[in-house]
């Protein structure tokens, strides 16, 4: 059965606190792993979280702030440690390579699992292997060079069991159907569209430290999940642009203009003992689903529309 889940690994911005670890995110689809921006501490609270590291099929990492980043050399070292038997493949932009390689390999270790570097020179579709949807990169506005993701997958259609049975189709005549988009029955062809409905394929969206930019509305346009920056309050707007972040305004009216289902704010500075303000100043610019992320929790990725 296929699960599609959000596990969050931390929430915290430059400077963990008691209750908020360094970022981390590990996106749960169907039989991938996607783990983005391993900060300090990941590799533990993967523990906490149930979450093994043979579950990670690829990393991405938007930037090379410590915060970001930090937990990759435990993370792949882990990696190599359980043997992990698939390939992992690691996005990172491309001028942040000095970094990935003393990361990667900042102690000894034995290199027993296959990770395949995939710097990332400019914005577009990635390569990604065997993989069940196409992953994309933007670039974002931040004081060094920096990439969100988005996961999109293929529309397709889902087959509608009454015209099927009203048809007198059923086993391998609907494999068939699927496959070639039409089939012989009594004489008769019944084509696909006759029988099926279109199922859109679902979207993902990772924004992290970013001001406001194209880049920003085209990973989260039409998102069914979006998880994005949110470290700063609206009164403290200028502090935001002088350092490349968003506001939970901010990041709220992008998720209302941009068609999101789902929001969740996250990387939330040391400078606010709670969160009551990010909630109040969001659900003032957006009515969907709005999760305040906390380190641990699983949001699941919402049902189809």
């Amino acid at each position: 059965m296929s699960q599609r889940e959000l596990v969050v690994l931390g929430t915290a911005s430059q400077v963990p606190t008691r209750h908020r670890n360094h970022n981390g995110y590990l996106l749960r689809w169907d039989g991938e792993g996607l783990l983005f921006d391993p900060g300090e501490g990941t590799q533990r609270q993967m523990l906490h979280a149930g979450v093994s590291a043979t579950q990670i099929t690829r990393i991405g990492v938007t930037h090379f702030h410590g915060d970001h980043c930090l937990g990759l050399a435990g993370v792949i070292q882990r990696i190599n440690l359980d043997k992990v038997p698939h390939p992992v493949d690691a996005y990172y932009p491309a001028g942040g390579e000095v970094y990935f390689e003393r990361l990667r390999y900042s102690t000894a270790y034995h290199e027993t699992a296959e990770l395949r570097p995939r710097p990332i020179s400019a914005p577009g579709v990635l390569q990604a292997p065997g993989a069940p949807f196409t992953l994309e990169a933007r670039r974002l506005s931040h004081p060094v060079e920096s990439y969100g993701y988005r996961l999109v997958e293929p529309d397709g259609s889902r087959m509608l069991p009454e015209r099927l049975a009203a048809l007198g189709l059923r086993g391998p005549a609907v494999g068939r159907l699927q496959r070639e988009g039409r089939v012989e029955v009594d004489g008769r062809t019944v084509t696909l569209d006759e029988v099926s409905e279109p199922r859109p394929g679902q979207r993902f969206a990772f924004v992290m430290d970013t001001r406001l930019c194209d880049g920003v509305y085209e990973l989260a346009e039409g998102a069914d999940l979006l998880v994005i920056e949110a470290t700063f309050l609206e009164g403290d707007t200028r502090l935001a642009s002088e350092h490349g972040h968003l506001t939970a305004v901010q990041a709220a009216q992008v998720a209302a203009a941009s068609g999101v289902r789902t929001l969740v704010l996250t990387h939330f500075s040391q400078r606010y003992p709670d969160l009551d303000g990010h909630l109040a100043e969001a659900r003032a610019h957006f009515d969907g689903e709005l999760v305040l992320a906390e380190d641990l929790a699983r949001v699941p990725v919402p049902p189809r529309r």
